[in-house]
């Protein structure tokens, strides 16, 4: 008896906005795969519907892929084709799918990406920031104490560093990144990529603080957010030396007292050292 062939999984990149970014050949997968896994079977509908794509859905989601993941695996190695997609853009940048992936590998099930919008790339293509190197670091804490930890961890980076933050977060992290970076750090908010309000505002963060907290229709929507990496410059060393004897002197002093004396050691701006702690 001859040996069903194993099926494959294809990872297939969506628009994240414009439905007219979906491109001719992630149409044709889609159209040709026996199963579609998607992350909200609600809202991919609308973008198959929109090309008339028929193809029977599945939900793997951040909540039921360890289960869900399985099964696909199982029907993949009966022969099933399937297409991962995500809400927008490519699967298991900040979204599921990475569990999948890993187990279709293990089963020995070929796994092939369909190229296409991705946020992260898209903003950093048109921020004016240096592009040769840099780190995407994804959504940031909730918290505002573990936010700022984070954030802490990447003033020395030199790379630029891309962030996604949510409506309802945004200036809170822009806040906490001029505090943390420095006001006069640059940086960039690609907000709406490719829709009807798409904006692209640059400026130092404090400017950006600025601009946003003073208009409302800048805290709507889906937000991109690429900050300059620290320079090689004196005033970058100083911040970085300034934050770690911050570190060891708030260990036996108070906050206040522990900026202080990191500022008259090092010359690192006191208020930078200071503000990391509020909230």
């Amino acid at each position: 008896m001859t040996q069903q062939a194993p099926g494959k999984l294809w990872i297939v990149a969506t628009p994240i906005g414009n439905l007219d970014d979906l491109s001719a050949r992630a149409q044709s997968i889609l159209r040709q795969v026996d199963l579609v896994a998607a992350e909200d079977t609600r809202h991919s509908a609308a973008l198959l519907q929109h090309y008339g794509i028929a193809t029977r859905r599945v939900a793997l989601h951040e909540h039921n892929e360890r289960e869900v993941s399985a099964d696909l695996v199982q029907q993949m190695r009966g022969g099933t084709q399937i297409a991962l997609v995500s809400d927008a853009g490519t699967p298991l940048i900040s979204d599921p799918g990475f569990r999948l992936v890993r187990a279709a590998r293990e089963a020995g099930i070929a796994v092939s990406p369909v190229p296409g919008a991705c946020a992260a790339i898209a903003a950093l293509s048109v921020a004016g920031l240096p592009s040769d190197r840099f780190v995407f670091e994804g959504f940031l804490p909730a918290k505002p104490t573990a936010r700022r930890a984070h954030l802490q961890a990447l003033v020395t980076e030199t790379r630029t560093l891309i962030f996604y933050e949510s409506s309802h977060r945004i200036v809170e992290a822009l806040d906490d990144l001029a505090a943390v970076f420095g006001s006069d750090r640059r940086a960039v908010i690609a907000r709406e990529l490719t829709k009807l309000f798409e904006t692209v505002l640059d400026d130092s963060l404090s400017g950006l603080v600025a601009r946003v907290k003073a208009d409302a229709n800048q805290q709507r929507g889906e937000f991109v957010v690429l900050v300059a990496g620290a320079g090689d410059d004196a005033a970058a060393a100083r911040l970085a030396e300034g934050r770690r004897v911050f570190e060891l002197l708030r260990k036996d002093l108070p906050t206040g007292r522990a900026a202080k004396l990191s500022a008259e050691i090092t010359g690192a701006p006191r208020n930078a050292l200071y503000t990391v702690e509020q909230g």
